[in-house]
């Protein structure tokens, strides 16, 4: 976090970082629609940048820089709203929101960009919200939110509140944006989804015995199998989250550049890093 001067205002940037789900697996359905999950999340430094303006008359403003999104679906108006609205405050703000995750890759940009939103207003609005009660507000908004918020490299399951701090390694990944935007809902609608993976343990996900419900969905989109297919020439490569992007671990930072110099011009190609704690608070 840093802080910008404008005008007489103190303008606040945060980070708001991408996510790596290292695998994925659907153990049932509710009632109401809602999937059970397993998974293990994991932060790389691939991050957005917000800058919060904190305003006196209410209003809350949202500015996308590089995309067109309607209020209705900015998580970060709708995190404001849910903080403003659960706070009782008469402070309003204007948020500005510099993209840099893909959308529809599985990285939780809107995820993170919606915890973000939460952590930074709690402290400019001064609302002194305990993490379980910005968790609680987070998985209103989605199912990863609460994941960002806690900050951790998780276990995770539940709908996504279920959350055990878990230490992982942390090497370098070359993740691939396919140019394709996938949509979250309509992969879990999807019919051919498996919804009924067994339950597995902590040692089970260190010993690999998992995968990416949502790969063969995924992989029908040309593009994705394209990348998929020639990532793993170079190295195991696996998708993440709900979204087109792929990712594969590498021996060292320099591996994962020399296979991002060779990616094929029609996907794009990022070198980042595995973090345990998410930037948002160091």
């Amino acid at each position: 976090m840093t802080n910008k001067k404008s005008d007489d205002l103190v303008a606040q940037v945060w980070a708001a970082p991408a996510k790596l789900n290292l695998f994925l697996h659907i153990i049932g359905q509710l009632e109401n629609g809602y999937h059970l999950l397993q998974s293990a999340i994991q932060f790389i430094d691939l991050c957005d940048e917000l800058k919060f303006t904190v305003r006196s008359d209410g209003v809350i403003n949202g500015y996308n820089s590089n995309l067109k999104i309607s209020p209705q679906n900015d998580l970060t108006i709708r995190a404001a709203g849910i903080m403003q609205k659960q706070c009782s405050t008469q402070l309003g703000v204007d948020i500005e929101v510099k993209k840099v995750i893909p959308l529809g890759a599985g990285l939780g940009g809107g995820s993170s960009n919606a915890a973000t939103t939460l952590i930074a207003l709690n402290q400019l609005w001064g609302c002194s919200l305990a993490m379980q009660e910005l968790e609680n507000l987070g998985i209103q908004l989605g199912t990863d939110v609460p994941a960002f918020i806690r900050g951790e490299a998780c276990w995770v399951e539940g709908i996504g509140e279920k959350l055990k701090p878990i230490t992982l390694p942390e090497p370098w990944y070359v993740v691939v944006y396919p140019n394709v935007h996938l949509d979250t809902q309509q992969m879990f609608k999807d019919p051919h989804l498996t919804r009924n993976c067994a339950p597995i343990k902590i040692r089970d996900f260190t010993q690999q015995h998992t995968k990416n419900v949502f790969e063969p969905i995924a992989c029908r989109q040309p593009n994705v199998a394209r990348a998929f297919q020639w990532l793993n020439q170079h190295v195991p490569a696996r998708l993440t989250g709900s979204g087109s992007g792929l990712f594969a671990p590498c021996d060292t930072k320099q591996h994962a550049e020399e296979i991002a110099a060779i990616c094929p011009k029609e996907f794009i190609a990022y070198v980042v890093k595995g973090m345990n704690f998410s930037p948002i608070y160091s």
